[in-house]
């Protein structure tokens, strides 16, 4: 009696030893590649007080790249299972710390604001409409002019990374 309680034990833990499967991805899509392989990802346009002219630009193609380099998805024109689009709503200089002698601002912030609308047409279930920011400083004795182009690509990566991660990422 006793060996048979051993030989049905070691099945069990065999059985659910076999039902376990573990799944690493390193780029941590949870994109169902059977299911879903085209996206389509729409200009945003600058629709911000002030405006950058660049800032559309720079943001469309780091979005697109974003997707073609980090998934298998096919970037389609229009009607993609995945769907992205939206605008650019805000591009904002604000003084932030002030100077030890309180008169100027030390600081100055550059925040830029994306909405964005996705929508997965194999699951509707996870659309979403939502607003995206990131801003940068920069000391205020430089001109925007001359640190601008930079900071426009460190804040943009790091949206389109945040897009990414809310919509076929599992962060």
């Amino acid at each position: 009696m006793k060996k048979f309680k051993h030989i049905i034990l070691s099945g069990l833990c065999t059985l659910i030893l076999l039902s376990c499967t573990i799944s690493y991805k390193f780029n941590g899509t949870v994109i169902d590649y059977s299911v879903i392989k085209t996206i389509s990802i729409q200009d945003f346009t600058n629709q911000a007080a002030m405006v950058y002219a660049p800032l559309a630009n720079v943001f469309n193609e780091e979005l697109k790249d974003t997707f073609t380099r980090q998934t298998r998805l096919t970037l389609e024109r229009s009607g993609g299972d995945l769907e992205i689009e939206g605008e650019i709503t805000g591009y904002d200089i604000a003084p932030m710390a002030i100077s030890s002698d309180n008169t100027l601002a030390s600081e100055t912030r550059l925040t830029v604001r994306i909405n964005v609308r996705y929508t997965n047409n194999t699951n509707h279930e996870e659309d979403f409409e939502r607003s995206y920011s990131a801003y940068r400083n920069f000391d205020s004795n430089q001109l925007l002019t001359d640190v601008q182009d930079e900071l426009i690509e460190e804040i943009v990566e790091e949206i389109c990374d945040n897009i990414y991660n809310d919509t076929v990422a599992n962060w």
